[in-house]
């Protein structure tokens, strides 16, 4: 096979390389139109050497509203035409997404019944659809013909069209969705070759079909099968001129796009299997977290595919495919795969972005920091002898890509960091299963720091003379000095009232000791023979993914784990993530006791007395060890004695990785825009201009 930025031919079209930048929600549009932030987003990629983009799916019908910023066709004319020529000077092939999605959609925004194959409920909304009747069903075709009609007259090279795991015609495919007794039910892909016919039909014999097909719903009693997908593909593959294979189906709809807890490349044998039943009759995508460029060339070197799909890797680095090309594919910025910043597809509306790389998703606001020829994007070129020293006191992600932006705007820069190693709590909670990758990022920051010129002295304490002597030799001064542990108490009671009966372990035993209290973060910057033998309570008053991790670790280490929570569920945020079902199923099959709906009251010899949020009820848990994972304090020692100093991450407020990164990067510029500024400017702290969006 060749080479992933290699060009291949495409129904006659040349896409520059074999890398693929999938479909995806971003919540980017105005309205239901494809706007100029879509414009900007694909661009990027674009210009970073994508073979081929396809836009996000588009409703074929006004039947579909499954999110509030969901594209609809019919609305996308001017915004794939703008796409289009945005992506067209660079090579890439642009595909018009194009889908519907039954009865997994949503009548929030419709406020009409959702469509599907047969009366059966969606798994995750738990809402009733409507039968779809014929013609329903001859609107549908309708749609897609419209839309793949309306995409090329935009100029676009083709369409795509969806069946993977969100799909209406997914839906009909499988023996869990579809319980029809008509031509549809006898024959359940009847109306996807209806909907390729009718593509093909508008399109005409130039423009590029392709099909996103869900392989294996992983519901092997009555969903689609790798083995029935085998003969789906076979009938399919000649009508169509590209096919990308995924997974999932409606109760595995988070096996889609899955965070760090599952191999990436975890389609590969799939899409093996499925190459295999095209025979050559249509090339073939892999799919599934691809995220390391080798990983992808060995995919299509061992012949399972013939192009890569890779989005959330170039969510991460737009330039992905650029950097390859140069040859230094290990300065490629990392996927760590935590989806906290890229799958948006919530009630909050929030743009999609990468914790690593925040400009992603706001490229018509933010400067391009990574632009080698200083694009006229990237910001005024500070004049000669202007550019004045800079001390970053941190080496957490927050100092670094402060640090590395500075470089890389001609400052001299110098890292002091107190402890041994760079990385920060980064660094600290890339522990356990599935949380390794986190540490990927903390290390290209602190090499793309060193490849930019950064001095970085670990083991070096600052204090309140040190950043007076700085300013004093003209150096300006970024605290970023990350967080320090909160104080640990135990809540108080909150008074009579309740069932104040006492269940659960046995009372305190005389000679027990008392539990030793460490913070998480603390604890995982060791070793877990830190703690005292006997059973562990992990607090998590949170409900965030350093509670279950640091839980999974600690039962993998083979202790007695207890993990408590006020919520109804463990790890409640990580719903955000698509992590929450699959986190509750590890620490069950982990055996860890989930303590749920739980305030800490007390911590005696022996144990920690729990109460129930409703019932008010004492239960008590046997205790060796306690840590806490709650929210920790700003380590601002050095900012309350030089107020004014610029500042940014979790100094200013404990906060995640995105925040972080994006306040390093804001301080950085903020600096580098002001170069005559004084030390201490009006520019310096991260609350206000700079501290969000």
């Amino acid at each position: 096979m060749g080479s992933l930025v290699e060009p291949i031919e495409l129904a006659g079209r040349r896409a520059p390389s074999r890398l693929v930048f999938g479909p995806h929600e971003t919540n980017l549009g105005r309205r239901r139109g494809i706007g100029d932030r879509h414009v900007a987003y694909y661009r990027a990629r674009a210009a970073g050497g994508a073979g081929i983009v396809v836009t996000e799916t588009a409703s074929v019908h006004r039947s579909d509203w499954p999110y509030e910023r969901a594209p609809l066709a019919a609305d996308c004319r001017a915004g794939w035409d703008a796409v289009a020529d945005a992506c067209h000077r660079y090579g890439t092939l642009v595909l018009a997404g194009l889908g519907h999605a039954g009865g997994q959609g949503s009548s929030a925004y419709s406020q009409s019944v959702l469509w599907a194959p047969s009366r059966v409920a969606d798994a995750i909304s738990r809402e009733a659809p409507m039968a779809m009747e014929s013609d329903h069903i001859d609107e549908i075709v309708a749609g897609f013909g419209d839309a793949a009609r309306v995409a090329v007259a935009s100029g676009l090279d083709g369409v795509e069209i969806d069946a993977g795991p969100l799909s209406l015609l997914r839906q009909f495919h499988s023996g869990l969705t579809n319980l029809r007794t008509d031509a549809y039910g006898a024959d359940r892909l009847l109306l996807t070759r209806r909907v390729l016919a009718a593509a093909r039909a508008a399109l005409g014999e130039g423009p590029v079909l392709a099909l996103r097909l869900s392989c294996d719903e992983l519901a092997p009693w009555a969903g689609v099968t790798p083995e029935q997908a085998v003969g789906q593909v076979e009938l399919v593959a000649g009508s169509v001129d590209l096919l990308t294979v995924v997974r999932g189906g409606p109760y595995s709809v988070n096996a889609y796009r899955p965070d760090a807890h599952v191999a990436p490349t975890f389609n590969l044998e799939l899409c093996r299997r499925m190459r295999e039943a095209a025979a050559g009759r249509v090339p073939v995508v892999l799919q599934g977290s691809v995220v390391d460029p080798d990983a992808a060339q060995a995919a299509l070197d061992t012949g399972a595919a013939d192009l890569v799909e890779m989005t959330r890797a170039q969510i991460a680095d737009p330039r992905l495919a650029s950097r390859v090309r140069s040859g230094v594919p290990g300065r490629v910025r990392p996927c760590i795969l935590c989806n906290q910043a890229c799958r948006v597809r919530d009630s909050r509306n929030p743009l999609v972005s990468c914790v690593g790389e925040p400009r992603s998703g706001h490229e018509t606001e933010e400067p391009d920091v990574d632009d080698d020829e200083r694009g006229a994007d990237s910001g005024p070129e500070p004049e000669e002898g202007t550019r004045r020293p800079v001390v970053v006191v941190g080496a957490g992600v927050a100092g670094l890509e402060c640090a590395r932006v500075l470089a890389r705007r001609g400052h001299r820069v110098r890292v002091v960091e107190r402890g041994t190693a760079s990385g920060g709590a980064v660094r600290e909670v890339a522990r356990g299963p599935g949380r390794e990758r986190m540490a990927l990022l903390a290390a290209w920051l602190a090499a793309e720091c060193a490849h930019a010129g950064v001095t970085v002295e670990l083991g070096t304490e600052a204090d309140a003379p040190d950043l007076d002597r700085w300013a004093a030799e003209g150096s300006r001064v970024v605290l970023a000095t990350g967080s320090r542990p909160a104080p640990f108490t135990v809540p108080p009671s909150p008074g009579p009232g309740g069932d104040r009966s006492r269940r659960g372990d046995p009372g305190e035993a005389p000679d027990a000791p008392p539990p030793v209290v460490v913070d998480a973060l603390s604890l995982l910057a060791g070793t877990v023979d830190a703690l005292p033998d006997g059973p562990v309570v992990v607090h998590d008053p949170v409900g965030g993914p350093v509670g279950v991790g640091v839980a999974e670790w600690l039962a993998a280490a083979g202790r007695q784990v207890a993990l408590v929570t006020p919520d109804q569920i463990a790890g409640t945020l990580l719903s955000l993530s698509g992590d929450l079902a699959d986190a509750n199923t590890r620490l069950q099959r982990a055996g860890i006791r989930r303590e749920l709906r739980a305030l800490l009251r007390d911590v005696r010899p022996g144990r920690v007395e729990l109460e129930d949020i409703w019932t008010g009820e004492r239960r008590q848990v046997a205790c060796g060890a306690l840590v806490d994972c709650g929210h920790r304090l700003p380590e601002e020692q050095l900012y309350g004695q030089r107020p004014g100093t610029a500042r940014a991450g979790d100094c200013v407020a404990p906060r995640t990785i995105l925040e972080a990164v994006l306040e390093g990067r804001r301080r950085a510029l903020e600096l580098s825009a002001s170069a005559h500024s004084p030390v201490g400017g009006t520019t310096g702290d991260a609350v206000g201009a700079g501290a969000g969006r």
